[in-house]
């Protein structure tokens, strides 16, 4: 917190749904119809040309949030209320998974490199692990463990406001590698007499082995 801010004794926090409105304002029109219960012919080109979702989830144990990548169009788009997204290697966490057989709540979030809007989803998933479907995500000869089928309830864009301010696809925002911890100094940190720079040294190559 800087030095020229002294924090107030009294409570600013907003507890209501009338004080959120009171500070924000209506709702433009154009922000709540944008939103539908199904997968437009225009959302669905959307979603078929990203290459990243995030996925949120909730269970017991709280919330989470976790990533996911392969080619344009891995999400797969059934029809106007269903998608398919491919469950592949990772750290056998299933912090994601875990969370939907016991809570069939999710909310995706995906994004398109240099565009600025992103694309939001609700809805219910289930796990199947139904051998021809797996199959049907197959790469590099490897089809996924479970594929997360999705019930679209609520879809809708974000504008374009929060990745034009973060500059996150303009090249000047690239970091340096440097800049940040790397992943085997982060283990370093938490796990004593982990040896991060072998993990560093050598995880190019396991990814290559292990990333389908």
């Amino acid at each position: 917190m800087p030095d020229s801010i002294i924090p107030s004794t009294e409570d600013h926090s907003i507890s209501s749904i009338e004080e959120l409105e009171e500070v924000y304002g209506p709702v433009p029109e154009r922000a709540l119809k944008k939103e539908i219960d199904y997968i437009s012919d225009d959302y669905r080109t959307w979603i078929e040309n990203s290459p990243f979702v995030a996925v949120a989830t909730v269970g017991p144990e709280g919330m989470d949030c976790s990533p996911r990548g392969d080619a344009p169009g891995f999400v797969h788009v059934v029809d106007n209320k269903t998608l398919l997204i491919p469950d592949r290697r990772g750290n056998n966490r299933l912090d994601t998974l875990r969370n939907i057989v016991r809570d069939d709540r999710i909310s995706l979030l995906f994004l398109i490199p240099g565009i600025g809007e992103t694309m939001r989803v609700n809805g219910r998933a289930v796990i199947t692990t139904e051998p021809e479907l797996c199959a049907s995500f197959e790469v590099q000869g490897k089809a996924p463990a479970s594929v997360i089928r999705i019930t679209v309830e609520r879809i809708y864009f974000q504008c374009q406001k929060a990745i034009a301010r973060s500059g996150l696809w303009k090249p000047e925002s690239q970091v340096e590698r440097g800049t940040v911890p790397t992943a085997g100094k982060m283990l370093n940190g938490v796990m004593q007499g982990f040896d991060g720079e072998a993990y560093d040294r050598n995880y190019p190559e396991h990814m290559k082995k292990t990333i389908y």
